[in-house]
């Protein structure tokens, strides 16, 4: 992707602007998503304050920050194929503003409702402008049984939608309620119904290793995990620089302090390969 003519990062700007998404046309080797997998199943099974589980207080439903204390993850973040594509969609120097992975457990994975993350950032976090791009890996096989993203393109032109009244010290909710199943910030179902009637619906689905863009104002929700295969999704924010929140209240690894930009680093464990 490092290499990829300009033509072609031209046309994948070009969806990014007009439909708030698109694929990488390469994807993560199978080593290199094995080495990830490894490392989420390790960091799943500590006790830390990164760790959230279902609301049933079973399985583990994400983890968050794992940048900032596990090294492959770290030099996930500095590949220079990912940093670059990020600084040609924002259009400047980057850092990573989030490190999350979604886990949707076989049977049990509960939704996510439709919501725009750009909601948070900006009213929690006081994010001035949606600068910002979530790439999303797939650590599995998404199919359409296992909770997949479901995105309603072009949503992202609209600004953010449906927000509730804030309280009177400026803070809408608790952190918790956003990474739980009961977000904060919710688009109606009227909305989506609204939206979806003019623009449709599209499912992010692909193979272990597959790479999706998403802008941070696209409408988009995920559905319970109705099947017996998980689905992991681990999705990197990063953000423009001079996009940083002045000030921002919530814990660091929701949020990241550090913004310096993301000096690009090679590493051979994390190799691709043409995605069909």
């Amino acid at each position: 992707m490092s290499t990829a003519p300009n033509a072609q990062l031209t046309d994948l700007k070009s969806d990014y602007i007009r439909r708030g998404w698109f694929k990488f046309p390469s994807r993560f080797t199978g080593q290199a998503i094995e080495l990830l997998r490894e490392r989420v199943q390790a960091i799943s099974q500590e006790s830390r304050p990164e760790v959230v589980l279902e609301k049933d207080g079973g399985r583990v439903r994400a983890i968050h920050g794992c940048h900032a204390f596990d090294e492959a993850c770290q030099a996930l973040v500095r590949l220079p194929c990912l940093v670059e594509m990020a600084e040609k969609l924002i259009g400047g120097p980057v850092y990573l503003y989030q490190f999350k992975v979604n886990i949707k457990q076989a049977y049990e994975g509960d939704a996510w409702p439709w919501h725009q993350d750009f909601s948070f950032w900006s009213e929690e976090d006081g994010m001035p402008r949606p600068d910002a791009v979530n790439f999303a890996i797939s650590l599995d096989d998404v199919h359409t049984g296992n909770g997949p993203l479901t995105v309603i393109p072009g949503s992202h032109r609209l600004g953010l939608l449906d927000l509730p009244e804030k309280e009177a010290d400026g803070m809408v909710s608790d952190w918790r309620q956003h990474v739980s199943a009961d977000l904060a910030y919710t688009v109606t179902p009227e909305r989506v119904e609204e939206l979806a009637g003019e623009n449709g619906k599209e499912l992010i689905l692909g193979r272990a290793g597959s790479i999706h863009a998403f802008h941070p104002s696209i409408v988009h929700s995920s559905s319970n995990n109705l099947s017996a295969d998980r689905r992991a999704l681990l999705l990197l924010t990063y953000n423009a620089v001079d996009n940083a929140p002045a000030s921002p209240t919530r814990p660091v690894f929701l949020v990241d302090r550090n913004t310096d930009p993301i000096v690009p680093r090679e590493d051979g464990r994390f190799a691709f390969e043409a995605d069909d």
